[in-house]
């Protein structure tokens, strides 16, 4: 069930942990819908570039729909889309509203310690959104296939206690509240690694795909 907060919808699932490990998207996804993308060089958490899927305007815009004065909702599809209609469908077929799109290439990381010591960081996902509305977590879908990889989430920027880790192999889905939880991502290897993430609104339609979709 959803639950209902002085100021915005919330999703129980996540109300003890901040995040639900789903499990793993079942399709497969051609990997020239990530590697044809545009990429622009936008850092966050990492040595990363994102190509953005849907914007709040359509255009190429990495920013925070903010800055376009309204909240991080009613995405509009950009051209990038236009050689992944795979990874549309699957942000569609969730059935939720969804605000910012995007592909995430992480280069590899340089060590634990510099992920958790400079990199984590939380969003900024409800600015604007209006009281009473959903709230805006994140969901990821991993493309690539880095079982080594993981991401690290922390209710305490400073206090590894409080640390929990995701493992990124090729297809695994979560949700995560970024407002709420310190992270980033701890990558393993010798390739980039690739992922979607999208930022969706809290109500009922998001709470049928995570029930739908629930690890056994």
């Amino acid at each position: 069930m959803t639950t209902v907060q002085p100021r915005h919808e919330t999703l129980e699932a996540l109300a003890e942990t901040g995040f639900a490990i789903l499990r793993p998207f079942a399709g497969r996804i051609d990997p020239s819908e990530w590697e044809g993308l545009t990429y622009l060089d936008w850092q966050s958490g990492g040595d990363t570039n994102f190509a953005v899927l849907a914007s709040a305007t359509g255009e190429d815009d990495p920013r925070g729909f903010w800055e376009h004065g309204k909240p991080d909702k009613a995405g509009v599809w950009t051209k990038n889309v236009e050689v992944a209609p795979a990874l549309r469908n699957w942000v569609t077929s969730v059935g939720a509203p969804y605000g910012r799109v995007r592909v995430i290439k992480l280069q590899p990381s340089t060590d634990l310690a510099s992920v958790t010591g400079r990199y984590l960081h939380q969003d900024d996902n409800n600015r604007l959104n209006p009281e009473g509305a959903g709230w805006v977590v994140r969901s990821w879908l991993n493309l690539t296939d880095n079982p080594d990889s993981y991401m690290v989430l922390r209710e305490e920027r400073d206090d590894p206690s409080t640390e929990h880790h995701i493992p990124l192999p090729a297809g695994a889905q979560f949700v995560v509240d970024t407002e709420r939880l310190w992270h980033a991502v701890y990558h393993v290897g010798d390739a980039p690694r690739y992922a979607m993430i999208t930022s969706f609104e809290s109500g009922p339609a998001l709470k049928a795909w995570m029930d739908a979709n629930a690890a056994s």
